[in-house]
């Protein structure tokens, strides 16, 4: 089990699936979520509200008033848990993982990290990710 699926105590860590992930974030996830998962990887609760689009102060709006999150940021949430826990597998922790999302890629000055603020560059970086655990250079 990673340090993600710890953290959240395996709660969304069997969310793997695209249609689990709209079901669950539909639903509307507790505020509680975020914050666990801004500690397990070790990001500050202001940046990861930064790349889900939401100002630190709205999230703990929402903390404060018990209020879920909306399902766009349901999904996008929960589509980074899957990817950092897919990320600490492959690079076997979240620090490494973490390094990686640093690094700039494809002779450019982008980094992975630049692609997380939409769900469609979570998808693209889950990708890379599985090309890499297949042996594919990326």
């Amino acid at each position: 089990m990673t340090a993600v699926s710890n953290q959240l105590k395996g709660k969304f860590s069997s969310i793997t699936s695209n249609f689990a992930i709209v079901i669950s974030a539909r639903k509307g996830l507790p505020t509680k979520v975020f914050y666990d998962f801004a500690e397990a990887i070790k990001m500050p609760e202001k940046n990861l509200a930064s790349i889900i689009n939401l100002s630190s102060r709205t999230i703990s709006n929402y903390k404060e008033s018990q209020k879920k999150l909306e399902p766009i940021y349901g999904e996008h949430l929960l589509k980074l848990i899957a990817l950092f826990e897919k990320g600490e597998q492959i690079f076997g922790s979240i620090d490494e993982f973490n390094y990686w999302l640093q690094k700039p890629f494809w002779n450019s000055a982008e980094k992975p990290l630049d692609w997380l603020t939409t769900i469609g560059g979570v998808d693209f970086l889950n990708e890379e990710l599985e090309k890499m655990a297949q042996g594919y250079p990326v």
